[in-house]
């Protein structure tokens, strides 16, 4: 009885520490995901017009389309699928929009 209860505090307690310090999953995933939204962002600004949202600088911006173009894709089926980019910020805080 003793030995379980033992055993059970023990490893209650490992969990704790290593939920404390292992980081790694959570930021990384959080990281990726940040990252994607700062790109995204970032060639929204760009490339918004392929949108029709009307971007007075996007004949500068072309001079980036070949570092780019790869990503291009990708970013228009992730922006057109948004319902709402309000909606996913309140989401990250659990309030509901």
């Amino acid at each position: 009885m003793k030995n379980e209860i033992f055993l059970k505090i023990k490893e209650n307690i490992m969990l704790f520490i290593q939920g404390a310090t292992d980081f790694n999953r959570k930021s990384k995933a959080l990281l990726i995901k940040e990252s994607h939204n700062e790109m995204d962002e970032f060639m929204l600004l760009c490339f918004g017009d392929l949108l029709g949202i009307p971007i007075p600088t996007s004949y500068y911006s072309l001079e980036l389309l070949p570092l780019i173009a790869d990503d291009l894709d990708g970013w228009h089926n992730r922006i057109s699928g948004r319902l709402t980019i309000w909606q996913e910020k309140w989401g990250d805080y659990g309030f509901d929009a």
